[in-house]
């Protein structure tokens, strides 16, 4: 069974008008998944409404098996689902571990929050460094890498990345998916959209391609990344 599965999901932000017209996903444990397609396919509505920040006009989601169609995102966190949107979304005028400790903020374990919090020190070794600095003085990057690590002190189960590389250099945004990379070598489980999309294959366990609201192709993550037509028209092939 699959931790994530979502079917025939119909959904949008104008009454009749349909940006979700029946996708179909899902993600196993310890899985990395990709959904890759152009600008305007659903990849971002799909996370809105998996989240509970879109409702589902239509079909279903469950998670762990348990139906969690249109539930609040507070249901989501407590049941251990995280996402970090695309842009930046930290808190300007708290510390960078103000800003993490908040990850954890429905946790009660404070050991092992305290552990968590020095794993993400040690995968972000700059997020130590800055600790005491307002979240705001970062770059865009390290801000990525903040919201990352602040994800984590959720100790999540499956974590949404939206556009990790959005708006970066080419420099940060390697820094970044570097750091997905070694997070995904945790066993972590993560459902990602992101832009650069022969990057985010080969990070990936599987992958799906959305058009226009809707399933294109799905399939291992290599094999989508051979795929003739997906290298034609998404990978500069």
């Amino acid at each position: 069974m699959a931790l994530l599965e979502a079917k025939n999901i119909v959904a949008g932000y104008i009454k009749e008008l349909d940006i979700l017209k029946g996708i179909s996903l899902a993600v196993e444990e310890h899985q990395v998944v990709s959904i890759i397609g152009p600008n305007g396919c659903g990849k971002s509505t799909t996370f809105r409404t998996l989240f509970g920040l879109l409702p589902a006009r239509e079909g279903e989601v469950t998670f762990d098996g348990e139906d969690v169609t249109n539930m609040a995102s507070a249901g989501l966190l407590a049941r251990g689902i995280t996402f970090v949107p695309q842009g930046r979304h930290v808190f300007p005028l708290m510390t960078v571990r103000e800003n993490l400790e908040l990850g954890a903020y429905i946790r009660r374990d404070r050991r092992e929050i305290q552990k968590d919090l020095e794993r993400v020190y040690d995968l972000f070794p700059l997020l130590r460094e800055r600790a005491k600095q307002k979240g705001g003085s970062l770059s865009g990057g390290e801000m990525q890498t903040l919201e990352m690590g602040r994800a984590m002190l959720l100790n999540p189960r499956l974590m949404f990345l939206d556009e990790p590389s959005l708006g970066l250099s080419p420099i940060m945004a390697n820094q970044v998916f570097d750091k997905v990379e070694e997070i995904r070598a945790g066993g972590s489980t993560m459902l990602i959209v992101e832009q650069n999309a022969d990057r985010s294959l080969k990070m990936s366990d599987y992958a799906y391609v959305f058009e226009t609201g809707r399933n294109k192709y799905e399939g291992p993550a290599e094999e989508i990344r051979n795929n003739e037509e997906v290298k034609r028209l998404y990978l500069g092939g």
